[in-house]
C-alpha cells in the first residue's frame, strides 16, 4: 500500500506559478514511478507528467510541456510539480499517482492522492 498526500495549490493569477507537492508513505519511495494528472468537471482525468524511480527520465503531456516540471526527492519521499506560466485553462483538481510502470495511462497507476484544487484567474 502507498499513501499519497498532496499539498500546495490554491488560487493564482494568469501567468503566475505554483508548486504542488505529494508526500508518499507505506512503501519504498524509490521503488515507485510517480505521475501527475488533473481533472475538470465532466472530463476524463488527464495525464500531465511522470517521472522514473530515480528521477532520471521524465515525460510530459504536450499541453504542459515547457511550462510544468516534475521532480522528486527520494530522501524526502516527495514528488513535485512546478507549474509556471499558468493559464485559466489549467484550472482543475490535480492528483498525484503512484505505479509500477512509467505510463501516461491512468489505469496503470495503482494509488492516488486526494486531489488539490488549482484555480487560475484571468
Amino acid at each position: 500500500q502507498v499513501q499519497l498526500v498532496e499539498s500546495g495549490g490554491g488560487l493564482v493569477q494568469s501567468g503566475g506559478s505554483l508548486r504542488l507537492s505529494c508526500a508518499a508513505s507505506g512503501r519504498t519511495f524509490s521503488s515507485i514511478v510517480m505521475g501527475w494528472f488533473r481533472q475538470t468537471p465532466g472530463k476524463e482525468r488527464e495525464f500531465l507528467a511522470c517521472i522514473t524511480r530515480n528521477g532520471g527520465t521524465t515525460f510530459y503531456a504536450d499541453s504542459v510541456k515547457g511550462r510544468f516540471s516534475i521532480s522528486r526527492d527520494n530522501a524526502k519521499n516527495t514528488v513535485y510539480l512546478q507549474m509556471n506560466s499558468l493559464k485559466p485553462e489549467d484550472t482543475a483538481v490535480y492528483y498525484c499517482a503512484a505505479g509500477k510502470l512509467i505510463a501516461t495511462i491512468k489505469s496503470l497507476y495503482n494509488y492516488w492522492g486526494q486531489g488539490k484544487q488549482v484555480t487560475v484567474s484571468s
